[in-house]
């Protein structure tokens, strides 16, 4: 992918120290090429607004943009609505049991243990995720409220009173979880490129 970015995204990258920098200018580059095809412009004139550790836009008439990436590769998703999107590799080394316990079962936890498998808890941590991603809010402070549901696919903000749709897609080595609101006729734009950072 060739690096494409704007004086004021060289600017930026440059107050990085050089890892994120790295990410952060091939990130925005993914994000452009991949645009410039959907909307038929050249990438440097594609109006994301996308800053370090901010979600990126588009201004509301050009639709939603949500970006995801874990160390070898980076999806980005387009909707006319507002999306969320995560992506984590399948044999991601964790601590599934702590994670579970820490942020997503408060009662009850002996009987939940029982049945977790890795998988699960990293399809339920991929999907709350992308719902954070959807509300742009902060892991830290929103993934306690976030409850999960497998069957059916849902997602809900305890305190927000937000409710979400999600898709779950394994693909070869990755899980990729999507969140919205519509229930019919979702057919996003989906860019998911394999890589090295």
């Amino acid at each position: 992918m060739q690096d494409v970015a704007t004086v004021e995204e060289i600017k930026t990258a440059k107050k990085l120290t050089n890892s994120r920098s790295k990410i952060f200018l091939e990130t925005r580059a993914y994000l452009r090429q991949s645009l410039s095809t959907l909307f038929d412009l050249d990438p440097l004139e594609i109006p994301i607004n996308a800053h370090p550790g901010k979600p990126p836009s588009l201004p509301s008439s050009m639709g939603n943009i949500s970006l995801s990436h874990c160390k070898d590769a980076i999806t980005i998703v387009w909707h006319k609505s507002k999306i969320g999107i995560d992506i984590e590799r399948t044999d991601r080394d964790f601590n599934h049991t702590k994670i579970a316990e820490k942020y997503f079962f408060h009662t009850n936890k002996s009987n939940h243990n029982k049945y977790l498998t890795k998988n699960m808890i990293l399809n339920q941590w991929c999907a709350v995720e992308a719902a954070i991603k959807w509300d742009h809010g902060k892991l830290a402070k929103d993934i306690k409220h976030w409850q999960f549901f497998e069957k059916p696919k849902k997602l809900i903000h305890k305190k927000k009173k937000i409710y979400l749709n999600y898709s779950q897609i394994n693909f070869h080595n990755w899980t990729i979880a999507l969140t919205y609101e519509e229930k019919k006729s979702f057919n996003p734009e989906i860019i998911c490129c394999s890589k090295n950072f």
